[in-house]
């Protein structure tokens, strides 16, 4: 079988580069902003408990409309660019979650929320929106939000870590019943990594271990689960790693 059709086959882009810088700054944009957000949320809560939920979802529409949902990205993506400098990353990936956690700590992700939600909330008051009470009780209490911010930033990376720690075992495993040519417990470790790297920031060394088990699981399987694989097939698992 020539490796152009056995690449048609088998779903297989040859071309394809499995991470590059905006796959990272991406997956950061979106899982930190989650955060960030969800922190606003409980500091606000915290800072003012008469407010009822009709208010506390008016409160952060209002900041996010004036300045805040595009702070926060941008906050993040000059965290990422500072840090990776202050790290000694000029160019090309972060190559694990320690890189991206020393990076978003030198970067200064708090320091730049902690003057966003100043003039985030300056805005909102210059508005008309919120009174100054409420604007200074947020100003003043802003450190609430702001170290929830940076202990629910640390349990984020720690997910990472166990997400990452999870498919490096499950790759384990699965090798371990290749080697064994148990097909029904491959597939079973194999649908367990397909999960996890889901959840797990694009790392270029954990999702190529990922794809060239996925491409031996899907020969494989689409051999008849025979594991006497052709000559092509094998150089074909060379060339991709």
């Amino acid at each position: 079988m020539e490796i152009n059709n056995l690449e048609k086959n088998n779903n297989i882009d040859l071309n394809n580069n499995l991470v590059n810088e905006n796959d990272q700054k991406n997956f950061l944009e979106s899982t930190l902003g989650k955060t960030i957000n969800t922190a606003v949320d409980i500091g606000i809560r915290a800072l003012l408990p008469d407010f009822v939920e009709d208010q506390i979802i008016s409160l952060k529409d209002n900041l996010f409309e004036y300045g805040l949902k595009d702070g926060i990205k941008k906050t993040i993506d000059d965290t990422i660019d500072l840090g990776k400098s202050a790290i000694g990353i000029v160019t090309g990936n972060f190559e694990d979650i320690s890189q991206m956690q020393s990076a978003i700590k030198a970067g200064g992700l708090i320091d730049g929320m902690s003057s966003l939600l100043d003039t985030v909330i300056d805005s909102v008051k210059n508005a008309g929106l919120i009174n100054n009470t409420i604007a200074k009780t947020i100003k003043q209490g802003k450190d609430v939000i702001l170290n929830n911010m940076e202990s629910n930033i640390e349990e984020t990376f720690q997910k990472q870590y166990d997400a990452i720690e999870n498919v490096n075992n499950y790759i384990d495993n699965w090798k371990g019943y290749f080697n064994s040519k148990d097909f029904n417990n491959m597939q079973k470790e194999f649908k367990k990594i397909e999960k996890q790297l889901e959840k797990i920031v694009p790392i270029e060394k954990t999702i190529n271990d990922a794809r060239n088990v996925e491409l031996l699981h899907n020969l494989i399987k689409n051999n008849g689960q025979n594991f006497d694989l052709t000559h092509e097939q094998l150089e074909l698992i060379e060339k991709l790693k």
